[in-house]
């Protein structure tokens, strides 16, 4: 196990991340991570959790888990020895890059990375660490001037995305209610639903997205303006029973509402045209329902008044 700190009162790890020298812990005091996808995975890179230090457990489950982290340990100085992404995401190994020339310096992106992979040079502007980037998206999602961007993902290609779709005008009964996605839990529970044969409102249409945490509020102001009468933001569930893929996506999220429901009001449209849905990728059986209660909702509301503008 971790100490908490050495015997001049220091922590034996100093290590070297904006977010402080010491591995994020849980409000239970275990080091931190996605304990159902990346159990031995702690939030910074090459530092592996394992037995008591992860959970409670017994000695001969100690012995498993100090395995399976060794053999995590193992993977991750062959992929650095190799130069090759410690965190490789299928489909893309781009990172994030950035139009320094519209920066303002803000730091958000630093602030809200959970995997403290940027860091701020002395001119307050991001620098990155590979290695410890996951590409989720969320310091997208964080920064209020869009100028952060990846090879396939982007506020720009999202926004191309919101165009695509056909909004119906002249008819009150025909809405369109437009869905962002996770791709790790929102996005296959809803593929799960439709294997199953069950059904959701036919006026929703879905986009995906890496993480809640990737979606700007700049993009919903986008969804909106053009004409649609709802906007879901369906992600991972956070708690303590259940988390976000990214650590704190769904979470970031929920915090970035206030500005959502500014720009709202700013439109003079009423809030419950926007609404975060937060789901288990088991919970497939309730995404009709949930989406009937929101499809609901915006049918009362009416259509947007933004419509055909």
């Amino acid at each position: 196990m971790v100490p908490e700190s050495g015997s001049d009162g220091a922590n034996p790890l100093n290590l070297r991340y904006l977010q402080g020298p010491e591995i994020p812990k849980t409000k239970f005091g275990f080091a931190d991570s996605h304990f159902i996808c990346f159990p031995y995975e702690t939030r910074r890179t090459g530092i592996y959790a394992a037995g008591c230090v992860r959970q409670p457990m017994d000695i001969e489950s100690s012995a498993r888990d100090g395995m399976a982290a060794a053999l995590k340990a193992i993977q991750c100085m062959e992929s650095s020895s190799a130069g090759l992404a410690v965190h490789p995401r299928a489909g893309d190994l781009s990172y994030p890059e950035f139009f320094m020339q519209k920066c303002t310096s803000c730091g958000r992106c630093s602030q809200e990375c959970p995997f403290g992979a940027l860091e701020l040079n002395d001119k307050k502007n991001p620098v990155l660490d590979p290695n410890r980037c996951r590409r989720c998206g969320i310091c997208m999602g964080a920064c209020p001037v869009q100028i952060i961007s990846f090879d396939d993902y982007s506020v720009d290609m999202l926004s191309s995305m919101i165009r695509a779709v056909d909004i119906p005008e002249g008819d009150d009964d025909k809405l369109r209610i437009l869905l962002f996605a996770c791709e790790n839990d929102a996005y296959p529970a809803l593929d799960m639903a439709g294997i199953n044969r069950l059904k959701y409102p036919v006026d929703i249409r879905v986009i995906p997205v890496r993480c809640l945490g990737s979606v700007n509020s700049v993009l919903v102001a986008d969804a909106v303006s053009r004409g649609f009468d709802g906007v879901g933001l369906m992600g991972c569930k956070s708690g303590e029973d259940y988390q976000c893929h990214f650590i704190q996506g769904s979470e970031l999220l929920q915090r970035r509402m206030e500005n959502i429901r500014e720009t709202l009001n700013r439109l003079v449209l009423e809030p419950e045209r926007v609404e975060v849905q937060e789901v288990a990728i088991s919970d497939y059986d309730r995404i009709p329902s949930m989406l009937q209660k929101f499809a609901d909702t915006i049918h009362k509301l009416g259509p947007n008044p933004f419509k055909g503008f």
